[in-house]
């Protein structure tokens, strides 16, 4: 069941979900050496591209996500749902409260 999808504007987050794009790692090092593709580690760091509307819990409350599109966040190395795009790109899906922290320029 893998469908590659033409873009990550197709994918709309259900409940408390949030689509991430991960950061690119830099592909040249400081000295202007360029690294193999296999070589480059994954970022902790990407850019929320979607956020769902968020849910309501047991007692009646509505409980709205805590980003929103265009937040630079803090992403776990491991989990959420990965999705491929026809782009040979990757978004991931996670829920709001395995974010675990929003990014804020100083």
């Amino acid at each position: 069941m893998s469908t590659l999808l033409n873009s990550a504007k197709s994918i709309v987050p259900l409940l408390d979900r949030v689509l991430v794009q991960r950061v690119k790692a830099q592909a040249k090092t400081a000295s202007g050496l360029y690294l193999p593709e296999k070589n480059v580690e994954k970022l902790n760091q990407g850019t929320v591209l979607a956020v769902g509307p968020g849910f309501t819990d047991a007692n009646g409350n509505k409980v709205a996500p805590q980003v929103k599109v265009g937040d630079q966040v803090l992403i776990p190395q491991y989990g959420g749902s990965s999705i491929k795009l026809k782009d040979d790109e990757e978004v991931i899906l996670f829920r709001d409260s395995e974010i675990l922290a929003k990014i804020n320029d100083a």
